[in-house]
């Protein structure tokens, strides 16, 4: 574990690597054997039910199929191989920064390249680390344990055991699937460790606690599992002793999304925690007590806990009233954790939102704790001094004036070292490191991947139908003529308190801004933008606002004159595909194209689908009739009507995707097909919930919805 214990699982657990696959620097998923279908009784009036069978022969030729009619299509366009070839030079780039993570006095990296296309673990010395070129000490070749043990192995994860940090905990997946297998590995000897800590695949996990002790929560058999497929059972295992011997710490509910057990290994604060996830916004947090009880932390289970040392903090999602003071939803407090755990409630709010301000995150060091705040996107940094119970706050030394920052602690036990990375649309991501107080120094900076001389960014707002003000950003060319001609991009999110901010994106530049494309992203409701309650306006039976959000930003563009229903395509992947769906559905007229990628569309069988019954607090329950009469208002699947026209459409997902079920694509686009509307597919039979196993194929994944939308949009003749 880290220094530090959290609990916050919203979205971020769903969010897909699809924007962040567009940015160069980062990795992608991978495949080998489809997932095994889910036994769900069939609706009789699912004609497409059967392709739910994820690996079965029928359904898979019918992939193949309509894979084949997609790539001759699309490969053949103008242009299609030399934008995958750049593409794919841009994620190969060894110009790239090596995001680093400090553990003892090295500085641990994972890397892939053209030459290590399943990645290398290694680690480097910051004495290297601020060089030019780094010498790096590989730990494990993905590569050549894949050839080794006949396995497209894709890296998860390593846990590294403190405070020697020569043992580890490796999590390996099969093709970029959640589930993975997890080994000891020994750092010393760049070997996995014979009849050591191993649990065989699950979507569980393992964590030390001491050398010879580790929690684990994984598929312990029957009855083990939520229904939302994550471990239902945290156990103490002691080393040398069989798996089926494991100490039992605790049971959840079958209907609980997942339950775990965490080591914090703070020098001087070392603690056990139990962790109750009983859905996205609805956990527990316990103390686990040296005589086996469970003391809950007895903060509202809507609120993100976390511990850091002496420290409790509570970031609120919903208002808290106590010792008749009412705290307001998203502010931040902290107090003692001891002596909250005694009883006392002496909280002191250290962030409290406004009508245009959130809290985007937080990050302890030695010292202080950093808050970063979201002001209508953009953000604003600041200190709290720990060190005196007065706890002042100033801005941030340092903190860039415009663009999206992101801090983190490097070494919180030790220091009061960052690191900062800061970014927008048309600026490369630069890493920084500072030390609280003095001015921070700059490490890496991504190269220019494309030309954005003749780029600017811009932010704008449109009113939703209710009279809701929701901001997008647009990157275009400075001379833009505002006639209605500009082919349009349109991407959004919408859900999980998930905040869409300007972020380097070398692949949507060098493929769509830089030919003269505009790009424009919504923070529609349903997101973090304006914090909870900006999550909150598009929950269950309000969804609709995020859709009449994004179809308010596309009619900001049409007013705007920026382009036309005719040069408008969307995109969007997971969360964001039922978002693409819905508008494609229930706003057929606003666009000409639309990018649908690994999607949820079938809203009626979702939460019997892989992980999708954790995702009930966010949509609802379609099995109850007075929650299935709004869901059905927002299940693209059931809103489609053949006597309609709609857009031209691209669906895309992964065969190996264990989270968001690849049947919501599948029937989708048979639909569709078989009333004659215009729709493409292709299923990448590699990949997980990102899309792709590696830069290869995420290079032509980009490529195909890139192509795609540029012979609908550049092209409306066609």
């Amino acid at each position: 574990m880290t220094s530090a214990i959290k609990l916050d699982l919203p979205a971020r657990f769903l969010l897909i690597g699809l924007m962040i696959s567009m940015n160069a620097g980062n990795s992608h998923a991978q495949v080998d054997e489809a997932p095994a279908a889910v036994a769900t009784a069939p609706f009789p009036d699912d004609p497409w039910q059967w392709l739910e069978d994820v690996g079965g022969d029928t359904a898979l030729d019918w992939v193949r199929q309509r894979n084949t009619v997609s790539q001759a299509s699309l490969e053949e366009s103008a242009g299609f191989a030399e934008l995958r070839s750049d593409l794919l030079a841009i994620l190969d780039s060894d110009a790239r920064i090596p995001f680093v993570s400090k553990r003892g006095d090295y500085f641990y990296n994972f890397w892939r390249d053209q030459k290590n296309p399943r990645g290398l673990w290694r680690r480097t010395t910051l004495e290297e680390y601020r060089k030019a070129e780094p010498k790096w000490e590989v730990l494990l070749d993905l590569d050549e344990l894949g050839k080794s043990e006949g396995e497209n192995w894709v890296w998860k994860g390593a846990r590294l055991l403190r405070p020697d940090y020569e043992l580890a905990i490796v999590t390996l997946s099969r093709g970029g699937a959640d589930a993975g297998v997890a080994r000891e590995f020994n750092v010393t000897t760049g070997e996995f460790v014979k009849d050591g800590f191993q649990l065989a695949e699950s979507k569980g996990s393992m964590g030390w606690i001491d050398r010879d002790t580790v929690f684990v929560q994984t598929d312990f058999g029957d009855g083990s599992m939520t229904t939302s497929g994550y471990p239902r059972i945290a156990k103490r295992w002691k080393r040398g002793t069989p798996l089926d011997q494991a100490e039992t710490i605790y049971e959840g509910q079958m209907t609980d999304m997942s339950i775990s057990a965490g080591h914090d290994d703070s020098p001087g604060f070392e603690r056990d925690f139990v962790f109750r996830n009983i859905a996205f916004y609805n956990n527990e947090m316990y103390l686990l007590e040296k005589d086996g009880n469970l003391a809950k932390v007895d903060v509202p289970n809507s609120a993100s806990k976390g511990v850091f040392r002496e420290f409790l903090s509570v970031e609120l999602r919903e208002p808290w009233t106590i010792d008749g003071k009412t705290w307001p939803a998203g502010a931040l407090l902290l107090t003692k954790f001891d002596d909250f755990m005694a009883g006392k409630r002496d909280l002191k709010m250290v962030f409290e939102p406004s009508d245009n301000t959130a809290l985007s995150s937080s990050s302890f060091t030695r010292d202080y704790l950093i808050l970063n705040v979201l002001e209508d996107v953009k953000n604003r940094l600041y200190v709290l001094d720990l060190r005196d119970d007065n706890w002042k706050i100033s801005p941030l030394v340092g903190a860039p004036a415009f663009g999206t920052v992101g801090v983190s602690g490097i070494d919180p036990d030790e220091s009061n070292d960052y690191f900062m990375t800061t970014t927008d649309y048309l600026t490369p991501t630069t890493l920084a490191i500072g030390e609280i107080g003095k001015q921070p120094e700059p490490l890496k900076s991504l190269p220019a991947f494309f030309d954005a001389s003749d780029l600017q960014i811009s932010q704008h707002f449109a009113t939703s139908a209710d009279g809701t003000r929701v901001p997008y950003f647009m990157v275009a060319q400075k001379d833009v003529l505002l006639n209605g001609s500009n082919p349009t991009l349109l991407y959004g999110y919408g859900g999980f308190e998930i905040s869409m901010q300007p972020g380097y994106n070398a692949s949507v530049g060098r493929a769509w801004t830089s030919q003269g494309g505009v790009y424009v992203v919504a923070n529609i409701r349903g997101g973090g933008e304006y914090g909870p309650r900006w999550h909150r306006a598009a929950l269950k039976e309000n969804r609709l606002r995020a859709y009449e959000d994004f179809a308010a930003v596309a009619q900001d563009l049409f007013d705007r004159k920026v382009t036309t229903p005719q040069r408008l395509g969307i995109q969007g992947g997971s969360n964001g595909g039922l978002l693409v769906g819905n508008m494609v559905a229930l706003y057929p007229d606003m666009m000409r194209a639309a990018v649908c990628q690994v999607p949820l569309l079938d809203m009626r069988r979702y939460n019997q689908l892989l992980a999708g019954a954790s995702w009930m607090a966010e949509y609802g329950n379609p099995d109850k009739p007075e929650e299935w009469a709004f869901i059905q208002k927002f299940s693209p699947y059931h809103n489609i009507q053949k006597d309609k026209k709609y857009p031209s459409v691209l669906f895309t997902t992964s065969t190996r995707d264990d989270r968001v079920h690849p049947g919501h694509a599948r029937k989708m686009m048979a639909l569709m097909e078989s009333q004659g509307h215009d729709v493409i597919y292709y299923e990448n039979i590699e990949g997980g919930h990102g899309g792709a196993a590696n830069n290869e194929q995420a290079a032509y994944m980009q490529a195909l919805a890139y192509t795609f939308l540029r012979s609908k949009l550049f092209d409306t003749a066609n």
